[in-house]
């Protein structure tokens, strides 16, 4: 039998070997072709946006990577507006089309592509939108086209905004896995799913007005581009006005009712253009391919943009996960940088581990007494994310980004009640009075939970502190504003934690203005390695998202995310200055 599973194993590493030389094979092939001329933007081209990929701000493979965009599984928003303001100019794009989104990105952006769309519009271009089925979110992206377009049989979602937060109180108590809660802050609802079966009147304020801020922000944008009154939009949110395409376009939702091929009508009308297949589309991929090796900024001077994006843990990070050894050694390279005369920090992140974000914390400190740093918000800089974020000399953020949530929390794993029920028992010998610091088998000593609500309670103070400083008020204005409460980003810039509401070039040309340089180039750090080298480092890897992918496949998307919320959790290790819930918007 050993035997057999030896020559099983050859052949199976075998033919891997095989098909990963086939692979690199075509690979090396495609890139022997590769470069701007094989990107053929014709004359009377349509840009054609399909998002359908996870939208992060930046996937951080430099450009001269010849692996670059291989087996990527996100899109940068970076590319993807820096493609769309090299189209503005481009005389060979006629306009864009917006074709069947499914789109997997933030509501901040979310709006940052509608405001680069916007301008797109400004040189006179047209935009226009299609969809068999609108999400809320594609809707919102859609409408700041010219016309937006509707399948007969088609679906628009246009409700309003809500959020639902799971409680694992009776789940604790059944099976006798629990997690211990130390926290601060009234408003720190991160751990109160494990502490209640219902949602707190704090924390349902809190959710409420968030979600209503940045329900706001939408229906505004949405009405301006759409001429309806803010008003009539909600009207149309509460009687479900765009379930149906005919109630959809009476209600000025849409333009008009057609199937695809009298969509692209349309657009050979607007290219003057006498059939449908005389259309160049352009995938938005191909020209982002082109368009990245031209520059909008130069200069000998430079801006640097570091992206901290993802939850925060203690380790060296990645393209997911903040780390203080990716990061910090992006900014000391910054820092260091003489060319560099500003750093712009953007950051995207519901926050994590207290520790971290004070080391980053202070490497931004380090970076500001020599040069300007600049903040850009992205959809979320929560908690640690906004921890990071409050010594900058400025701060950006969009109307829809979510953020504060200053408070810090501990949750620490504790299976008593399930060893006793299955007939386990713990026993401890220590040399001294607290050798003995905690075990998950016993029931949390006093003495303990005191200790760690004095970590608590002076990391808390450490977290005003920072606040109070970076933003030039007083602790008890600090703590007033703090209480892990969360704002929306317009909330945010009233209450002073931000100030100005803008993207990250708007961050980019104020950086440029402090730091008085009028003509610069811009650097981006961190630098990643790409997606396929990183699958060549780790096939197992790859192995793990295939089981990954069969567990969501069987149990389903939302049991999957509870037991990843749940995972998370339990594998959370120190303090945590963490968003205060587990948010997800529909």
């Amino acid at each position: 039998m050993k035997f057999l599973r030896n020559l099983l194993a050859a052949i199976l590493g075998t033919l891997i070997a095989f098909g990963i030389v086939f692979v690199m094979f075509f690979v090396f092939i495609s890139l022997l072709g590769s470069g701007e001329d094989t990107i053929n933007v014709k004359q009377n081209s349509v840009l054609e946006i399909q998002l359908q990929r996870p939208i992060a701000d930046y996937t951080g493979t430099s450009e001269i990577n010849p692996f670059s965009g291989l087996f990527e599984e996100s899109q940068g928003l970076d590319e993807i507006l820096h493609a769309i303001t090299v189209a503005k100019d481009d005389d060979r794009i006629k306009g864009i089309s917006i074709n069947n989104n499914f789109l997997l990105a933030g509501l901040a952006q979310t709006q940052t592509l509608r405001k680069v769309l916007a301008d797109f519009k400004e040189s006179g271009k047209f935009i226009y939108a299609y969809g068999d089925f609108y999400s809320q979110k594609d809707y919102y992206l859609a409408s700041v086209a010219d016309s937006v377009f509707l399948n007969p049989v088609g679906v628009l979602d246009f409700r309003g905004l809500s959020s639902e937060v799971l409680y694992y109180k009776d789940l604790q108590e059944k099976t006798g896995v629990k997690m211990e809660v130390i926290r601060h802050g009234k408003y720190k609802s991160a751990v109160e799913p494990y502490l209640e079966n219902e949602m707190s009147e704090a924390n349902r304020t809190q959710i409420k007005e968030l979600i209503q801020s940045l329900w706001n922000s939408m229906v505004d944008d949405i009405s301006l581009d759409r001429d309806i009154t803010a008003i009539n939009l909600n009207v149309i949110a509460d009687t479900l006005g765009g379930r149906l395409p005919k109630y959809a376009k009476q209600n000025q939702l849409i333009d008009d009712i057609l199937f695809y091929d009298e969509y692209e009508n349309k657009i050979a009308n607007a290219l003057a253009e006498g059939e449908t297949e005389d259309i160049n589309y352009i995938a938005l991929d191909d020209y982002t391919r082109y368009s990245t090796t031209k520059e909008l900024r130069s200069g000998k001077d430079k801006i640097a943009i570091i992206f901290a994006q993802g939850e925060i843990f203690y380790g060296e990070g990645g393209p997911d996960i903040i780390g203080q050894g990716i990061i910090n050694e992006a900014l000391i390279k910054a820092r260091e940088d003489e060319k560099v005369k500003a750093i712009v920090l953007r950051v995207n992140s519901p926050g994590g581990s207290a520790l971290t974000s004070d080391i980053i914390w202070r490497e931004v400190e380090l970076a500001k007494a020599v040069k300007p740093v600049v903040v850009s918000m992205g959809n979320v800089a929560a908690s640690g994310g906004y921890y990071i974020a409050a010594g900058a000399d400025k701060i950006f953020a969009e109307p829809t980004t979510i953020t504060g949530s200053i408070g810090v929390f501990g949750t620490i794993p504790n299976i008593h009640g399930l060893a006793k029920d299955i007939g386990i028992n713990a026993e401890q010998v220590g040399t001294n009075k607290n050798s003995v610091e905690y075990s998950l088998f016993e029931p949390m000593g006093e003495a303990f939970r005191n200790q760690v609500q004095e970590s608590i309670e002076d990391t808390y103070e450490t977290f005003l502190r920072r606040v109070s400083n970076g933003r030039n008020i007083s602790m008890a204005q600090a703590d007033s504003i703090a209480q892990g409460r969360v704002w929306s980003g317009v909330d945010a810039k009233r209450l002073g934690l931000v100030d100005e509401l803008g993207t990250l070039e708007d961050a980019i040309d104020e950086a440029a203005r402090l730091a008085e340089v009028e003509s610069f180039g811009l650097r981006k750090y961190p630098k990643y390695k790409s997606g396929f080298e990183r699958f060549m480092e780790d096939i197992s890897g790859a192995g793990a998202k295939v089981k990954e992918n069969m567990v969501k496949q069987e149990i389903g998307e939302e049991t999957y995310q509870v037991l990843k919320d749940i995972k998370t959790f339990m594998n959370q290790k120190g303090i945590q200055a963490r968003m205060p819930f587990t948010l997800n918007i529909d």
